[in-house]
């Protein structure tokens, strides 16, 4: 299945800011940063949307999805 992957803030570094990426059926948002070597643990406060709407790592994509990554964020 095909889903657009975007990448925000220094997640983009060394890495892109949206590409359109070939994953397994069922394949969750947990194995995608796993392929992005992006640490899970690191992305516990952070954001993940696909299409707009929040999610979480057991997340399941589906083909024609946007999967939106942010880091956390902190601010006052």
């Amino acid at each position: 299945m095909k889903i657009t992957v975007k990448l925000f803030a220094y997640l983009r570094q060394g890495r892109f800011k949206s590409m359109d990426m070939e994953f397994a059926d069922g394949t969750s948002i947990g194995q995608v940063l796993d392929n992005l070597s992006i640490p899970r643990q690191e992305m516990q406060l952070g954001i993940l949307f696909i299409n707009g709407k929040h999610a979480k790592f057991d997340s399941v994509l589906q083909d024609g999805d946007t999967l939106a990554i942010f880091p956390p964020v902190a601010g006052g």
